[in-house]
């Protein structure tokens, strides 16, 4: 998902979603960079850094509502919170050390289709092999800016993976049980096992 981000496109078709993620890219690439935020003394700075240009451009609150689906109507305003900072966090802590492991991976912006206040961004990872992996993502305009909603790694979904996961865990335990599970973090994002 957040891999992705850490790379500047080789080519980027127009239109302001694939624009709002360049930026995003530039940030990211910038904080890599900075001699002042590398090492394991700058560990701490540097992921702030990193999360705040992620928070800036996901959606999370989006992310976490369509993962749980249903039960998400069924929560309270302080339960939903909750849910979305352990999502949040799940998230972060699958990402994070991949987006620092950067090593030179190029990102090509294949096609991006909108309609409505929706885009799809697809776009190909270029590992150093020239091996390609497809990375794209779902967009929705918020106050006039684009906001990640989804990610779709290799045709998998992020999303739809979170939500088979939480209904499993629902279906043989209950919501705490799966609160517990995010606390623990025992689900995993897809591609994050490499």
């Amino acid at each position: 998902m957040i891999a992705v981000i850490l790379v500047r496109p080789a080519s980027a078709t127009a239109g302001s979603a694939a624009d709002r993620l360049r930026q995003s890219i530039d940030k990211i690439l910038a904080v890599l960079a900075d001699p002042s935020l590398k090492g394991e003394a700058q560990n701490q700075r540097r992921r702030e850094k990193l999360r705040q240009i992620v928070y800036e451009r996901f959606d999370f609150t989006e992310m976490a509502k369509r993962s749980l689906g249903p039960q998400w109507q069924k929560r309270t305003p302080d339960e939903q919170k909750e849910f979305v900072r352990l999502f949040s966090d799940l998230l972060e802590s699958a990402y994070l050390d991949r987006i620092e492991s950067y090593s030179g991976e190029k990102v090509r912006f294949v096609s991006e289709r909108q309609e409505s206040g929706f885009a799809e961004v697809k776009t190909r990872i270029v590992n150093p092999k020239g091996e390609e992996l497809s990375l794209d993502y779902r967009l929705h305009e918020v106050g006039g800016d684009w906001k990640v909603s989804d990610v779709v790694i290799e045709n998998i979904s992020l999303v739809n993976n979170y939500r088979s996961q939480f209904s499993r865990v629902l279906a043989r335990s209950s919501y705490e049980g799966l609160i517990q599970a995010m606390r623990q973090k025992k689900l995993s994002a897809p591609g994050t096992s490499t």
